[in-house]
């Protein structure tokens, strides 16, 4: 097997995801990160002619790895592949005719495929065009954002995306370069950046590229908008016992997550000062574990991606899912 076709295959925390999921044969489940379609699979698995598995994914080129691998197991279920975000559930849903999941499935940010393929613009690793779009048919390109944004713009990417500590100087060295020459070659800005951070920096274990080339990735593919959609979506579409996975890779995902599971647990508006409760909000259920799941020691040395993952779990199990719901519909 290739390099290029390997790197589809190693869905992390899978077993825990099966464990948390427990899937029915007749239960409906989405999984709105399809890539290769290794998570999709395990579930498709479980599932009977009763079941029914919806597919999202942006990246065209997961979709159809992720299709092929799927149609060898020759399911009895219902199984829907739709090209498009995740933070567009809701419309894919409808249009499915799908009224309610009984449980969704996310793991977030760059695949290893995505990576693996320079021609993408993913990697800082190898050359290739600086694109950066997992849906290459939409949207501006990573050399179209670095050609238009402002220095204060980029500087803002930076900090905010890559949490990258010299995001002032990089900004402003990618302002330089591009007065005489525009910049569309990802071994262009690695350069770009090498140049632009202190000599101490280049020597530091991360590569010099890894944060700017995150940040650039989640603006041109408006990453956590997209998340911060679908966390707003998904209580509205979710069945009584029904349960949300989703792996994040580092803290601004994860921060977000975390957040949405803390306000359905305790939804109150109150303030603080209030002895009682006046607005009448009820928990939508809980997290399982609250802190999280992070993968054994024996995956990460099968596959080191893992290292950085982080699986929540939140079970809408509450008395305040009904009264969000029917809030929704009006």
């Amino acid at each position: 097997m290739s390099k290029d076709s390997n790197s589809y295959h190693l869905p992390v925390l899978l077993e825990e995801c099966l464990d948390s999921l427990n899937p029915r044969e007749d239960g409906t489940y989405l999984d709105g990160t399809l890539g290769g379609g290794g998570h999709s699979s395990a579930i498709l698995r479980c599932l009977g002619s009763q079941g029914h598995l919806i597919c999202l994914d942006r990246d065209a080129m997961a979709i159809a790895e992720g299709q092929k691998q799927l149609e060898k197991l020759k399911s009895p279920a219902r199984l829907d592949i739709v090209q498009e975000n995740f933070g567009h559930v809701t419309s894919v849903l409808q249009k499915l005719g799908v009224s309610g999941l009984d449980a969704a499935l996310l793991d977030i940010g760059v695949s290893s495929a995505q990576l693996d393929f320079p021609q993408r613009g993913f990697s800082y690793m190898e050359d290739g065009p600086l694109d950066m779009r997992m849906d290459d048919s939409k949207g501006i390109s990573a050399q179209e954002l670095l050609g238009q944004a402002s220095e204060a713009e980029l500087c803002k990417i930076l900090w905010d995306y890559g949490e990258e500590r010299y995001a002032r100087r990089i900004a402003a060295a990618i302002v330089r370069t591009r007065q005489h020459k525009p910049l569309t070659r990802t071994q262009e800005l690695v350069e770009v950046i090498y140049r632009a951070i202190p000599h101490q920096a280049r020597r530091e274990k991360q590569h010099p590229a890894k944060r700017s080339f995150q940040a650039l990735r989640i603006a041109v593919n408006d990453e956590l908008g997209e998340l911060e959609r679908f966390l707003a979506q998904i209580p509205l579409l979710m069945r009584p016992q029904g349960k949300l996975l989703i792996i994040s890779f580092h803290s601004l995902e994860d921060r977000l997550v975390k957040q949405a599971m803390r306000k359905w647990e305790d939804p109150c508006t109150c303030p603080p000062s209030f002895p009682v409760c006046q607005c009448g909000r009820l928990p939508l259920g809980q997290a399982q574990p609250r802190k999280g799941i992070r993968a054994s020691d024996h995956e990460i040395a099968e596959n080191p991606r893992a290292r950085s993952a982080r699986l929540r779990v939140f079970c809408f199990d509450g008395p305040g899912l009904d009264q969000v719901q029917a809030e929704g519909l009006q």
